[in-house]
């Protein structure tokens, strides 16, 4: 069973201001193209079909930049938050009439090598509601805020950590509709928080994932995404 994947790309990107004062961190230049070409050309490359953008901050010029995705393969639609910025969780609750029953979800600044059907076959075979990529961080490319038991994620939290918490949370994710249905509607919910009562509620599965993420949140990222994908990255 092949899942769409919904990409978050709706945010200000305000830690990249004044780069993206004009366009949308998706379309940030990395290795000569929109980083959203190159993130959607390894969704194709791992037999995704169905893409759904939830998209606020200057969206409608990834809609231009990207269109309906037959170039790279993929059916992609487009479900703009509104007036009003709606976060992470309440973006993908406002586009469930779109998305479908399950679905896998990404952040839009995130370039993930990974076996993306392998992640969509844990999600469904685990029996729980939502599942989290892990990697075994170590507090190396940032701070880890995953406690993994091996099977599920036992605590997550980017503000309450512990000692415990060796893994970060990857940026791959897998949910079925029912977590966001009772969502308030309209009202800006931090994905982040949702992944923190489903652990506590032991409701969150766990993929490991074993090579780092690459993502363009900062000026770091970006110079080290384009040295993997000119082939010049050492793992």
């Amino acid at each position: 069973m092949t899942l769409p994947v919904v990409i978050l790309a709706g945010g200000l990107a305000t830690r990249l201001r004044p780069l993206t004062a004009t366009i949308p961190k998706a379309l940030i230049e990395v290795a000569g193209e929109p980083f959203a070409h190159h993130q959607l050309r390894l969704l194709a490359r791992n037999g995704v079909t169905r893409v759904v953008y939830c998209v606020g901050y200057l969206g409608e010029l990834i809609v231009d930049a990207v269109g309906d995705g037959r170039r790279f393969g993929l059916d992609v639609r487009y479900v703009f938050d509104g007036e009003k910025l709606l976060g992470t969780g309440g973006a993908i609750a406002h586009a469930l009439p779109v998305i479908g029953d399950r679905f896998l979800i990404l952040y839009g600044d995130s370039y993930l090598d990974v076996d993306y059907q392998k992640v969509a076959a844990a999600f469904l075979a685990s029996g729980q509601p939502a599942l989290m990529t892990v990697y075994a961080n170590e507090g190396r490319w940032d701070t880890s805020n995953v406690e993994y038991d091996g099977r599920e994620v036992i605590r997550y939290s980017k503000t309450a950590r512990n000692k415990r918490m060796r893994h970060i949370d990857y940026g791959l994710g897998a949910a079925h509709k029912s977590i966001f249905e009772a969502l308030p509607r309209g009202i800006a919910i931090d994905l982040a928080a949702i992944y923190e009562r489903l652990a506590s509620e032991g409701k969150l599965a766990a993929f490991e994932v074993f090579h780092r993420f690459y993502e363009i949140g900062s000026s770091l990222g970006i110079q080290e995404l384009e040295a993997k994908l000119l082939g010049q990255a050492k793992e």
